[in-house]
């Protein structure tokens, strides 16, 4: 998996391999819990195949924050950066092959990277579009309608609805399963 971003990252063989050998592959099924809420998140994990969300609860109501698919990485980023309660759940969705690296070699590598502007200035690109994708998620809540995040869901993230299922996806849009129902039919009305 890691081949297709070697040519991205102006490393050294030697070190490329170093930094390749920190990563543990894993397979796991559908429904797996990788970290739980409250839980100090000590892994980061790159995923080759499958799809993962990231979820909440909140007073007994299941919500879901993200949706992450193959070749992008996931953890909780508060607790993984700040080492304290994660306020999430991540969990798979799909059967998932996995790459997780630990937070103490993730540390090594950054600190060792800093120097390089390219790679710095990849990785503060790559955390800032989590937060990018965050604040758009947000905002939606306070100026669309459900209908209309529904649509732009369709719209920037078709794999969403093409593969995940629809209770996670009515989590996701802040509906109940009967409301997204509602929403898709009036949309093949149209």
């Amino acid at each position: 998996m890691f081949d297709k971003f070697r040519n991205n990252f102006p490393l050294t063989d030697e070190k490329w391999n170093e930094y390749i050998g920190c990563f543990n592959r894993i397979e796991v099924p559908a429904k797996t819990t990788l970290l739980e809420e409250g839980e100090i998140s000590k892994k980061l994990f790159v995923i080759e195949k499958g799809c993962i969300r990231v979820w909440f609860n909140h007073n007994g109501k299941d919500l879901t924050s993200q949706f992450f698919f193959e070749n992008q990485s996931v953890s909780s980023i508060e607790s993984f950066i700040k080492k304290f309660p994660s306020p999430v759940f991540i969990e798979t969705i799909e059967p998932s092959i996995l790459w997780w690296i630990h937070k103490e070699d993730v540390d090594t590598i950054l600190e060792e990277v800093k120097e390089i502007p390219e790679l710095r200035d990849r990785l503060i690109d790559m955390l800032f579009q989590r937060t990018f994708d965050y604040m758009k998620h947000f905002f939606s809540f306070i100026k669309d309608t459900p209908a209309q995040r529904y649509q732009s869901l369709i719209e920037e993230k078709p794999q969403i609805v093409q593969r995940v299922p629809q209770h996670y996806i009515a989590s996701y849009l802040g509906v109940t399963t009967v409301h997204l129902s509602r929403i898709k039919s009036k949309l093949l009305q149209k």
